[in-house]
């Protein structure tokens, strides 16, 4: 099975993660999927940041809970990254989807539910993808496991995958339970027996964060469903190397 490689926050290495512009290289390198993180503003928008507060990746500080969209849209998401992408702006979930219209690769759509709850943004993200993506294929992960039963009730056919950092015994059974197809290992617990455990039980396996050359070569070699990576141009380089190798 050929191992997939999903781009962590848009080609996170060299572009500022979570914009545009890292979006737009990880389609350009032929990335099989992409990895976004999502939260809601005081007006109850969608926006794409990984963390709850602004303070990391933009010139700002606080919590994205506590501006509305365009109080968000002032600061600079670029300049901490590099001057060259001084400027740009904290995306909207609306702005990604338009740039992924024809983005024929898995959204991997994370929800940052694990410290702000964000009442109502499983709804408003189905909605939002339903709209953009609905023939396209979008898989929903979280730590919070609750986020994902409750997309589960809103769309019963959406993909979800368990985000979680450590091994659980009998790990088939609760991913089950929750109606996921899918989890999302912690490179440490992925590259170990429970991948083939999940695997006998027919449930994907995806490592995350995936950045060194040893580790991407062990993941295609256990025939991981995918690697999600800050360095998708190099995992796939690698893989193509890989693949040659085999033939």
């Amino acid at each position: 099975m050929r191992t997939a490689v999903f781009a962590h926050r848009g080609s996170k290495a060299n572009r500022p993660e979570n914009t545009l512009p890292s979006f737009e290289e990880a389609m350009r390198v032929g990335s099989d999927g992409i990895e976004l993180d999502v939260h809601l503003t005081k007006d109850q928008k969608v926006v794409v940041m990984h963390d709850e507060k602004i303070d990391r990746t933009t010139n700002g500080k606080g919590q994205i809970k506590t501006y509305t969209l365009d109080q968000l849209k002032q600061f600079d998401a670029g300049s901490w990254f590099s001057a060259k992408y001084k400027g740009e702006q904290v995306p909207t979930l609306v702005q990604v989807l338009e740039l992924l219209s024809d983005y024929p690769g898995v959204l991997n759509i994370e929800f940052k539910t694990d410290r702000n709850v964000y009442p109502g943004i499983e709804a408003r993200v189905a909605q939002l993808v339903d709209r953009y993506r609905a023939n396209l294929p979008v898989v929903y992960s979280s730590f919070n496991h609750e986020s994902l039963i409750r997309m589960k009730k809103i769309d019963p056919n959406a993909e979800l995958a368990l985000l979680l950092w450590e091994r659980l015994a009998d790990p088939w059974r609760y991913t089950q339970q929750v109606g996921a197809t899918a989890q999302h290992l912690w490179q440490p617990s992925a590259l170990s027996e429970t991948a083939v455990q999940l695997h006998e039980h027919g449930i994907k396996v995806r490592a995350w964060t995936v950045n060194k050359p040893k580790l991407m070569q062990l993941s295609f070699e256990m025939g991981l469903d995918a690697i999600i990576t800050d360095y998708p141009e190099v995992a796939i380089d690698l893989r193509k190397s890989y693949e040659k190798a085999k033939k």
